[in-house]
């Protein structure tokens, strides 16, 4: 009976936070809950102490340009990622959306030409080791989840002077658009100008340059379409 009350409690919290419904699975014991409980105070306190709202920033956490960051209601960052919202429009993070460790999301690679922005949707998981620039801007859809090591980059280097180093030619960029309700696997790599429509599912390992309908299966180097949903 303990055990079942301090689970509903627990469960009733975080729904709330997170605006939906949370359920732990049955296996989890009241040792586990009080664990969860002790870990989560601080990284709560932290957020609510930053941005007056209940989301939770977890250790070693680095924000830059707080200024230029919009985040949600129930947003969690986890331990030791850089959120760097220095930009035109600066960095946006949708209600109950999640960012992994050891992230780093970056608007702006330069302080002479900066970015424009990143744009997260809401309840989007974005997993461990992340890495999303914003210099063409970056936008990510609702409800979208995606794997460890995930790497975004809506910027070109210009090369076609061959009197010239190329980090002196300038960069070019379109910028990157990935829909709703979408599921990315661990590894893939998405370079500019790149238009990933809602629904879709990009296979582990993938690098995807290009447009593409909703509700297409993309997976290969270069990505191509292998089937529908």
């Amino acid at each position: 009976m303990e055990n079942y009350m301090l689970k509903m409690f627990f469960e009733q919290t975080i729904s709330y936070i997170k605006k939906r419904p949370f359920r732990f699975h049955s296996n989890i014991s009241s040792g586990d809950l009080v664990y969860l409980a002790c870990s989560q105070v601080f990284p709560l306190l932290r957020g609510f102490i930053n941005f007056r709202k209940p989301v939770s920033i977890g250790p070693g956490v680095t924000i830059v340009s707080k200024r230029n960051l919009q985040m949600g209601r129930g947003v969690t960052i986890k331990n030791n990622t850089t959120i760097d919202a220095l930009g035109k429009v600066g960095l946006i993070i949708g209600d109950s959306s999640s960012v992994g460790s050891y992230c780093i999301l970056r608007v702006s690679g330069s302080y002479t030409d900066l970015g424009d922005k990143i744009q997260i949707g809401k309840n989007v998981g974005l997993g461990d080791f992340a890495h999303i620039g914003g210099a063409g801007g970056v936008v990510i859809g609702d409800e979208t989840i995606i794997g460890a090591y995930f790497s975004v980059h809506p910027e070109n280097h210009n090369f076609d002077d061959l009197d010239m180093p190329i980090r002196s030619q300038g960069v070019n960029h379109q910028g990157i658009t990935i829909g709703s309700n979408c599921w990315i696997g661990a590894k893939v790599t998405i370079l500019d100008g790149s238009k990933v429509g809602s629904g879709c599912v990009i296979a582990a390992g993938a690098v995807v340059k290009g447009e593409f309908p909703d509700n297409a299966i993309i997976g290969g180097v270069p990505a191509k379409i292998l089937k529908y949903r």
